[in-house]
């Protein structure tokens, strides 16, 4: 298994442009439009997420909706694995399966199609998205890949607010590259 060496670890941190109240007052938004950006940074990145996951024997990349998708795309074509998308409620044109989360203000969905892993029996699945703070997207993404016969067998974010733990409610080990405290 990979470990990112702390000048790596560097690299990405500071590639990862700071936002200061977005999208409200107090927070301190972590915009990674300026990691995808920098292709140093970038390659950093994927290349310790391609070692790391080369030998988890994975059937399927699944990429949370948005920024989970340009990860998990891009992990996937390294690793030579079918690319599944984990997108918000109505964006899927097929069958799907849905799961609802708790929002600060009421509640979201996400769906996976109905057929996402084929027919491959127990997929091993690797979920992946940008950020976890409270998990709730998480959380319902990874219980999507259990649903529909699969196997969530890890989680990976590039960044994890750890003051938030919201990897305690994924049912699922949890990777995260960077944490914030």
């Amino acid at each position: 298994m990979s470990i990112l060496s702390e000048t790596d670890k560097q690299i990405i941190l500071d590639s990862i442009r700071d936002i200061p109240d977005f999208p409200k007052p107090g927070i301190i938004f972590k915009d990674i439009t300026t990691l995808l950006s920098n292709p140093k940074a970038l390659n950093t990145l994927m290349s310790h997420l391609e070692e790391r996951y080369k030998s988890y024997d994975l059937d399927y990349i699944a990429g949370i909706d948005a920024r989970g998708f340009i990860f998990g795309s891009i992990l996937a074509d390294r690793l030579g694995l079918g690319f599944v998308t984990i997108r918000k409620k109505g964006k899927l044109p097929y069958t799907t399966v849905a799961e609802k989360y708790s929002l600060e203000y009421g509640f979201d969905e996400v769906e996976v199609h109905i057929d996402a892993f084929g027919d491959t029996k127990d997929a091993r699945v690797l979920l992946i998205d940008d950020l976890i703070a409270t998990g709730g997207t998480a959380t319902a993404a990874a219980s999507l890949i259990n649903k529909v016969g699969a196997v969530c067998v890890e989680a990976c974010f590039v960044m994890e607010l750890d003051f938030l733990n919201g990897k305690k409610t994924i049912d699922a080990p949890v990777y995260s590259v960077l944490h914030i405290d």
